[in-house]
C-alpha cells in the first residue's frame, strides 16, 4: 500500500476518534443536563446547544473513518454478481461520482462557513456561539471524506486486490479472482 494511503487511512482513523470522543462529550453532557433538570430542578442554559453543535460535528468529522472500514449504506448486490473487472470499474465509477458530489457539498459548505465567518454571525441563543466554529465542520469534514475517497479511488485504479463489493481490500492478501 502506498504511504500516501496509509497517511489518509491514519488521518481517517484519528477523524474516528476524534468524533468518538465528541459523541463521548455528547452523552456525558446529556447526562449532567438530565441530572441538573431532574434532581437539581434547574434549567439549563448551554448544554442543549452545545450537544447538538458536537453530535453534527462528530457526524461530520467520523465521514472519512465511516468510509475506510466501509461502513456507509449501500447496496451490494450487482457488484457481487459481476465479473472482477467489471466490479472494479463499477468501483470506481461509483467513488468517482460520490466524490463529485462530496466536492460540490465541501465547495458549497466552505461558501457557507466563510460567510458566517465574515459575517461574524452568532447562534440566536444565550451562549450567542460564533457560527464559524460549528460550521468549520462542515468543509473540514468532507475535505477529510474526499480524501479517503480519494485514497480508495487510488486503490481500485492501481489494481490492488478488490473484496466482494470491489472496493480495495483491507487485508493485502490477493483472493484467487485477482489473478
Amino acid at each position: 500500500m502506498p504511504a500516501a494511503v496509509r497517511l489518509i487511512g491514519l488521518i481517517s482513523t484519528v477523524c474516528g476518534v476524534l468524533a468518538s470522543f465528541m459523541i463521548l462529550a455528547a452523552v456525558l453532557i446529556t447526562c449532567q443536563m438530565i441530572f441538573v433538570r431532574a434532581v437539581l430542578n434547574q434549567s439549563t442554559v448551554w448544554q442543549t446547544e452545545v450537544v447538538i453543535y458536537l453530535m453534527i460535528g462528530a457526524t461530520l468529522i467520523g465521514l472519512p473513518y465511516v468510509q475506510k472500514l466501509r461502513g456507509h449504506v449501500g447496496v451490494d448486490l450487482l457488484p457481487t454478481l459481476l465479473p472482477i473487472r467489471m466490479r472494479r470499474g463499477l468501483s470506481a465509477i461509483t467513488l468517482a461520482i460520490t466524490a463529485g458530489m462530496i466536492a460540490i457539498m465541501l465547495f458549497y459548505g466552505w461558501e457557507m462557513w466563510h460567510l458566517a465567518w465574515a459575517r461574524g454571525w452568532k447562534s440566536e441563543t444565550v451562549m450567542a456561539i460564533p457560527l464559524a466554529i460549528p460550521y468549520l465542520a462542515i468543509p473540514v469534514g468532507f475535505a477529510l471524506f474526499l480524501l479517503q475517497l480519494a485514497g480508495d479511488f487510488w486503490m481500485v485504479m492501481s489494481g490492488a486486490p478488490i473484496d466482494d463489493k470491489g472496493m480495495a481490500a483491507a487485508s493485502p492478501t490477493p483472493s484467487h479472482e485477482d489473478y
